[in-house]
C-alpha cells in the first residue's frame, strides 16, 4: 500500500498542465457504446477510474487501444449486457452503461454501484426515468435488471432534483430511443455539455444543450456515428491546483484549462483577496497580500462545485477570521474534517455546515484519505503544515488525479510516493 509523504511550510512556483475531465471522460467513454465506428478519444486522463470503466467495457466486448492519454475503442462486436459487481463496486460511474446498453440492446443487468463513501447518492432518478420511457426495471441480487423489449420511447421526464449522472444515462438512452424525449431540470455542468456535442455531432438531434431543458429526437435504435472526441479540461483539477497556489500564498500557472468553467472558483478566490490574469487556456493565481475567510455554499453548475469544498475547506484554515461552508449536495461530504482537526485545524460541524477558525498554524501527522476530494485536501493542508505529513489510503487520489505527485513536484512541493 502506498503513502505520501509531504513536507511542509513550503512556497510553490512555476506552471502545471491541468489533464482532461474524469468526469466528462467516464460518460464519453459510456457513450461509446452507441457507436458504429471505432472512436478515438484524446486528453483522456490517465487515472484509475477511466481504467476501470475501460476494463468493464472490455468485459462487456469492447476492444481497444490505449496509450497513457488517448484510447480508440470499438464497441461493434459488445453482445455481454451484464455490467457485473466486479468492476460496478470500485466505481460508481459505471452505472453511466445502464442507459447507453438498455437502448441498445432491450435489456441489461447493472451491478448497483459502489465507489466513494460521501453520501447514498441513490440511482431512483435513473430508474424513474427509464421506467417512464417503457423499461421495466427490477432489482435482483444486487442487479439493477432493466428489460424494453421493443426499444425505449420518447416522453416528458422531470428529474426530481439536478443529477448529473442520472442526467447523462438518460441523455445516453434518449439518444437510440422512438421519438421525441423531453428531459427537464437537467444537470448544466460542462461535462453533460460536452456530452450533448458529441452525440450531437454523431447524428442525435438535440435541442436547448447548456440550458436545463432538452429534446432529443432519438434514432429509433440505430447506432451512431462518433467522429473524434477531445476531452474538456478537469475544471476540478484546475481548482485544486488553484487552491494549492492560495493556501501556500503563490504564484502559480494552470495551463489547458477554460476559464469559463471555474467562474465560481476564481470569484471565491478574489473575494478571499488573490487576484488572477486569465487567457484563453490558462490562468495565473497572484498571491494575497491578506487571506480573508469567505463563506460558501455548494450547489450545482455554474454554482460552486461539492468537489471543491474540501479543497477550500483546507485553505481556509489559513484566512483571517472564521469561514462558514454549507454543503447542500451530499450528506456525508465532511468526513475530511477529523482529519484536518488531527493536523491542528479547528472546524465545527453543525448538520451540513462548517465553521472553520482561521489564522491556525497546521503541524503534520499521519492522516487517511476518506474519498477523492478529500485526498487533495489534506495534501494542500500539509504544504503548509508544520513537520511532515503523511496520508495514507491515496487509492482514492489515484481514482481522479493524473500524475499527482509529479505536477506538485514542478512545483516546488517536497512530496514523495512511499511504500508502507
Amino acid at each position: 500500500m502506498h503513502y505520501l509523504s509531504i513536507n511542509g511550510e513550503q512556497t510553490l512556483n512555476g506552471s502545471v498542465e491541468i489533464s482532461g475531465a474524469k468526469n466528462s471522460a467516464l460518460p464519453l467513454l459510456a457513450a461509446t457504446l452507441l457507436s458504429k465506428n471505432e472512436v478515438t478519444i484524446s486528453n483522456l486522463p490517465n487515472v484509475a477510474d477511466v481504467k476501470t470503466l475501460l476494463k468493464l467495457l472490455q468485459n462487456l466486448g469492447a476492444s481497444f487501444i490505449h496509450k497513457k492519454n488517448e484510447v480508440k475503442i470499438d464497441t461493434k462486436n459488445v453482445q455481454s449486457t451484464c455490467a457485473n459487481y466486479d468492476i460496478v463496486r470500485k466505481m460508481r460511474a459505471s452505472i453511466l452503461t445502464l442507459g447507453p446498453l438498455l437502448t441498445r440492446f432491450g435489456r441489461c443487468e447493472v451491478s448497483l454501484p459502489g465507489g466513494c463513501a460521501i453520501g447514498q447518492r441513490p440511482i431512483d432518478l435513473h430508474l424513474k426515468a427509464l421506467e417512464q420511457m417503457g423499461a421495466k426495471i427490477e432489482l435482483k441480487h444486487g442487479y439493477v435488471v432493466a428489460t424494453a423489449k421493443d426499444g425505449l420511447k420518447g416522453c416528458t421526464v422531470i428529474f426530481d432534483k439536478v443529477t448529473v449522472t442520472g442526467s447523462e444515462n438518460i441523455i445516453m438512452a434518449a439518444s437510440l430511443a422512438r421519438g421525441v424525449t423531453k428531459l427537464l431540470n437537467v444537470a448544466k455542468e460542462p461535462e453533460v455539455v460536452q456530452l450533448c456535442e458529441v452525440l450531437s455531432k454523431a447524428g442525435v438531434k438535440i435541442e436547448g444543450i447548456g440550458t436545463s431543458n432538452l429534446i432529443i429526437t432519438g434514432s429509433s435504435r440505430e447506432l451512431l456515428s462518433f467522429e473524434d472526441i477531445e476531452v474538456i479540461p478537469d475544471r476540478i483539477e484546475a481548482g485544486t491546483y488553484l487552491c494549492a497556489g492560495a493556501i501556500t500564498n503563490s504564484q502559480i500557472t494552470v495551463k489547458n484549462v477554460f476559464p469559463k468553467h471555474l467562474e465560481a472558483v476564481i470569484l471565491k478566490l478574489t473575494q478571499m483577496g488573490f487576484s488572477f490574469k486569465e487567457k484563453k487556456d490558462y490562468i495565473t493565481i497572484f498571491p494575497a497580500s491578506k487571506i480573508k475567510s469567505v463563506d460558501i455554499e455548494t450547489t450545482e453548475y455554474p454554482g460552486f462545485p461539492t468537489d471543491l469544498q474540501a479543497q477550500f475547506m483546507a485553505l481556509c484554515t489559513q484566512a483571517n477570521g472564521a469561514s462558514i461552508i454549507n454543503e447542500r449536495l451530499f450528506e456525508n461530504r465532511f468526513m475530511h474534517v477529523s482529519e484536518l482537526n488531527r493536523m491542528g485545524a479547528n472546524v465545527r460541524l453543525k448538520g451540513h455546515s462548517a465553521t472553520v477558525e482561521g489564522n491556525t498554524q497546521l503541524v503534520g501527522a499521519d492522516v487517511m484519505a476518506t474519498d477523492l476530494r478529500a485526498s487533495s485536501a489534506l495534501i494542500l493542508a500539509a504544504l503548509v503544515a508544520k513537520g511532515t505529513t503523511r496520508i495514507h489510503r491515496i487509492y482514492h487520489l489515484d481514482r481522479g488525479y493524473e500524475n499527482l505527485e509529479g505536477k506538485f513536484s514542478s512545483l516546488g512541493a517536497k512530496i514523495e510516493r512511499l511504500e508502507e
